[in-house]
């Protein structure tokens, strides 16, 4: 079928790509009966719309107001790089006694790398970091209150927000869907946003950890400043020219 307009063949794009995680431009090309150049220019419009990353010969999905992951699609991409990146920033930890880990996999993977050999109080929204937590023997786990999302298992609300401001925490492990050096860390959904800058808040410490996918993706709501962050942990997957301009904001920027 070659007969559809750009509009609709960007729109099977898109599907496709949030459907699989990623798609191919040879692939495409074949499927959509166009050369590899017409894919390219519409992969082209999609990243300028903030719908699509473009990355060497495709591109992945961008999570938006209207499309966001599970913590189980999460839990299957990128996880050897998501594991190192969880065991660098676990030693950021220092000194906290307090600790604030954020929803989704990359930061439950922190919270399992994080010292059993000593007492911690582990505050968090996610109820399989704090599944994962809860049988460890010096670590005291908080679960926050709320409404829990059913793609993310985690709470929110303004029973999450206010549990959240009563607390002064030592350090916060944070997770975005975007970071960017013009808008932040943001993420689709305003309640979730409500507790990740509760959280930011609430914590001494922040500390911002993600693969490098996360980079230049910008979603609906802003909930943090790069100048917030005391570092940001991530692979060296993320040029080191790119690390070096976030430093400039303030953070120490960890490549593993």
């Amino acid at each position: 079928m070659t007969d559809r307009t750009a509009e609709e063949r960007q729109r099977e794009i898109v599907r496709a790509a949030r459907r699989t995680g990623s798609v191919d431009v040879t692939t495409l090309a074949a499927e959509l009966g166009v050369a590899k150049e017409t894919v390219r220019r519409d992969l082209r419009a999609l990243e300028d719309h903030g719908l699509v990353r473009r990355t060497h010969g495709g591109a992945y999905p961008v999570e938006s107001a209207g499309f966001e992951t599970t913590l189980a699609f999460r839990a299957t991409s990128h996880v050897p790089e998501k594991r190192r990146i969880a065991s660098a920033a676990a030693d950021l930890l220092g000194d906290a006694e307090t600790v604030f880990v954020d929803e989704g996999f990359t930061p439950q993977l922190i919270a399992e790398a994080l010292p059993r050999d000593r007492p911690l109080t582990v505050v968090t929204a996610s109820l399989a970091t704090a599944g994962a937590l809860a049988e460890a023997e010096n670590t005291t786990v908080l679960l926050l209150g709320g409404r829990v999302r059913h793609g993310t298992l985690a709470t929110v609300d303004h029973w999450t927000t206010k549990m959240l401001a009563g607390f002064v925490i030592d350090l916060a492990y944070i997770g975005a869907n975007g970071i960017s050096r013009e808008h932040g860390l943001t993420t689709p959904d305003p309640a979730v946003s409500e507790v990740k800058a509760q959280a930011v808040r609430a914590s001494r410490r922040t500390v911002f950890a993600g693969v490098h996918t996360k980079f230049g993706a910008v979603s609906f709501c802003r909930f943090a400043e790069i100048g917030e962050l005391e570092a940001i942990v991530t692979s060296t997957l993320l040029p080191t020219s790119e690390a070096h301009r976030y430093s400039l904001q303030g953070p120490q920027v960890i490549r593993v």
